[in-house]
C-alpha cells in the first residue's frame, strides 16, 4: 500500500466570509457570545492562527464576526497562576501548551504567551510565584492557645499555591498508594493534614501530604472508627 504525504492547505484563497461564518458556527455550537482560540482549534474547520493571519489578530476576527472579545487580556496575575497550578495538579506533571484546552483550563496558552512573552517565560514566572509560597509552608512551633492558636495554625483549607507546593514535593503521587494522574488519568489528588486541623494540626507544608481520593477517603473512615 502506497502512503501519500500531503501538505495542509494554506487557505489563501478562502473568502473572508467563509472564515467568519465558521467562527460564528462554533459560537452557536457553544451557545456563547465569544470563542477562544483553544475552542476554535477544537471545533473549527480552519485553525485559529489562520484567522489571526487573515484578520490581523484574534480580536479583530471576533469583531468582524460580530462576536464579543475574549475578556482575558487584563486577567489578574494570581488568577493566571492559580489556573496554571490547577492544570499542573490535575495532570500530575508540567503542562504543555497543547494541554490547555477548554476542558482542562479556564485560559488559553496564548493568554500566557501574550502576557509573559512566551510559554517558557510564563512557566518560569509561575515557578517563581509558587516558590514564594514557601513562606506559607514553613514549620511552626505553635503559639499559646485560644484564638491566637487558630490564627497561627492558618486556615483549614490550604491555598492553591500551598497545595501545589505539597504535591510537587510529593512528585504528584499519592503518599499511600503511589498513584499519579500522570500515569493514570482517573486519579484525583487531594492535600490532607497529617495531624488533623481539628486536633490542632497546622496548615503548613510539613503537616500536609498528597493523597488520592480513594486513600484519603479510607484514611477518614479509619479515623472515624478510631474516634468511635
Amino acid at each position: 500500500m502506497t502512503i501519500r504525504y500531503e501538505l495542509e492547505p494554506l487557505h489563501r484563497n478562502t473568502p473572508d466570509a467563509e472564515f467568519l461564518d465558521d467562527l460564528k458556527r462554533v459560537a452557536d455550537e457553544l451557545r456563547a457570545t465569544t470563542v477562544t482560540m483553544v475552542q476554535y482549534d477544537e471545533r473549527g474547520r480552519f485553525s485559529a492562527s489562520a484567522l489571526q493571519r487573515r484578520f490581523g489578530s484574534w480580536h479583530r476576527a471576533l469583531q468582524r464576526a460580530g462576536l464579543a472579545k475574549v475578556r482575558n487580556i487584563n486577567t489578574p496575575q494570581d488568577e493566571l497562576f492559580n489556573n496554571l497550578a490547577d492544570v499542573w495538579t490535575r495532570l500530575g506533571r508540567q503542562p504543555r501548551m497543547a494541554d490547555l484546552t477548554s476542558e482542562t483550563s479556564r485560559l488559553s496558552a496564548d493568554t500566557y504567551k501574550r502576557r509573559f512573552g512566551g510559554w517558557r517565560n510564563a512557566l518560569k514566572a509561575f515557578v517563581r510565584w509558587a516558590n514564594c509560597g514557601n513562606a506559607d509552608g514553613g514549620q511552626s512551633n505553635g503559639p499559646a492557645n485560644g484564638s491566637a492558636l487558630i490564627r497561627r495554625r492558618g486556615p483549614r483549607e490550604p491555598s492553591l499555591r500551598l497545595r501545589f507546593l505539597v504535591m510537587r514535593r510529593d512528585n504528584f503521587r499519592c503518599c499511600y498508594c503511589g498513584h499519579s494522574p500522570a500515569t493514570d488519568p482517573g486519579v484525583e489528588l487531594n492535600v490532607d493534614h497529617i495531624k488533623a486541623w481539628a486536633e490542632g494540626g497546622f496548615t503548613v507544608l510539613d503537616n500536609l501530604q498528597t493523597l488520592c481520593t480513594k486513600c484519603n477517603s479510607g484514611k477518614s473512615n479509619l479515623s472515624a472508627r478510631a474516634g468511635g
